[in-house]
């Protein structure tokens, strides 16, 4: 096959990489995808390090054998804190492209310089995500809050249909984080640090306001990717290939939900 007709593979612990996969399809229409949602085995927030490396090598060689794919995005804060350098070790000829908290761009749009976080434990714990807040602690305040048990309630409301519980649950962590606003002293500007929670962006837009900044890292990704890899020809836009640990169907379900 080659190389610019091969698809690009995404994979995440679930459904959260949807959000990050969306974006990819709206900047690059032409090209082919392949999504692995791992949902045997999620969420990966709470697993450990070792774990994580190991699904994402699995992951990894079965998106790169049974597909051929030109490039492979890890659409999961969690897997590329702990085994994003690992698998560049293991093919150095693939291009592979992480995720992290988008607050880089937070920090340019914001106008207070106080900037909330919200992601699991796993994600504000890491070390990747330790050195990009210690490298920007200078440029404005992070309000950092672990949102337990968000990504997998985001991960099972296809089944129960339980809107009113997650819209519930955004507004908590909202509070928790603090005051936000224009004001000097209050939080301008949101991040969505963890691919599970844009696919909810309305609920959190609902609990902070019109006048907030809410950022994710969807578009930058998705710019990052085209940069690397050799785009492919005009052709019709084509539904991804779903696979997943669990059920297919329910990821189907998923994407024709939050997509």
């Amino acid at each position: 096959m080659r190389t610019e007709l091969a698809p690009i593979g995404v994979f995440d612990s679930g459904i959260g990489g949807l959000s990050i996969l969306k974006a990819l399809r709206a900047h690059m229409p032409h090209e082919r995808f392949v999504y692995f949602a791992d949902s045997a085995h999620n969420p990966y927030g709470d697993k450990s390090d070792a774990f994580v490396i190991e699904r994402s090598r699995a992951i990894a060689q079965q998106l790169i054998d049974g597909h051929q794919i030109k490039a492979l995005v890890v659409a999961c804060n969690t897997a590329t804190a702990a085994a994003i350098h690992v698998l560049r070790a293991e093919h150095p000829g693939l291009p592979i492209i992480g995720i992290e908290p988008a607050l880089k761009p937070a920090v340019a749009v914001s106008r207070t310089g106080r900037i909330a976080v919200l992601a699991t434990r796993g994600t504000l714990h890491s070390t990747k995500f330790l050195a990009l807040h210690n490298a920007l602690a200078g440029q404005a305040t992070f309000f950092c809050t672990p949102c337990d048990g968000l990504a997998d309630a985001i991960e099972h409301s296809l089944a129960k249909q339980d809107t009113t519980h997650l819209i519930a649950a955004c507004a908590t962590f909202i509070k928790a984080t603090g005051s936000f606003g224009q004001e000097k002293e209050q939080i301008d500007t949101l991040v969505l640090g963890c691919t599970h929670y844009p696919l909810v962006l309305p609920y959190f837009r609902q609990a902070v306001g019109a006048q907030v900044q809410i950022v994710d890292n969807g578009p930058a990704v998705a710019r990052r990717v085209a940069g690397l890899i050799h785009p492919a020809p005009q052709q019709a836009p084509s539904a991804p290939l779903w696979l997943s640990s669990g059920s297919v169907h329910s990821l189907q379900q998923a994407a024709d939900r939050w997509l």
